[in-house]
């Protein structure tokens, strides 16, 4: 075998993999995107952070329904807490948080159900998570937001259906 025929095999051999790794990484994530629901948490506008209180919808913080076994909770964090900082719903029920942040960027991380969103000041941070199983289930900040960032939490307390 000529020189040239082994160095055109090892370019080969690095080119043919460097173009399939990014289609592969294309195809996982269509099929997660449009087969398996999953996307990015979306920014549902922009309020002026000094008048959160005034501004539909974190004038009315907690919990809303809004159809059969589907609640909007509005909530605002701040230094170093969530209001409200206790969530109550019921089990099979699908919640949309829409929440904000007063202060400096925090973020809302809820494990087990799957929600991880920043809330950044002045915008409006929207996800929707489904509570299956009864229990509680800890909402932490997970964005560093000063001294006392590791106190800041909360819960959601999934109750049988009454």
């Amino acid at each position: 075998m000529k020189r040239g025929t082994v160095l055109y095999l090892y370019e080969l051999a690095w080119i043919l993999p460097s173009i399939a790794i990014p289609v592969g990484m294309l195809a996982a994530l269509l099929v997660t995107a449009f087969g398996a629901g999953i996307h990015v948490p979306s920014t549902a506008g922009r309020i002026d952070p000094a008048k959160i209180s005034e501004t539909a919808p974190f004038d009315q913080l907690g919990v809303v329904k809004t159809g059969p076994l589907h609640y909007e909770v509005r909530l605002v964090s701040q230094i170093w807490s969530f209001s409200p900082n206790e969530i109550r719903v019921p089990v099979g029920a699908t919640v949309t948080f829409v929440g904000t942040s007063r202060d400096v960027i925090h973020g809302l991380f809820i494990p087990a159900a799957n929600v991880n969103v920043m809330l950044i000041p002045g915008q409006i941070s929207r996800v929707v998570a489904r509570f299956d199983r009864e229990g509680e289930f800890f909402i932490a900040c997970h964005e560093y937001c000063g001294i006392a960032h590791h106190t800041m939490g909360g819960k959601v307390i999934v109750e049988p259906r009454s």
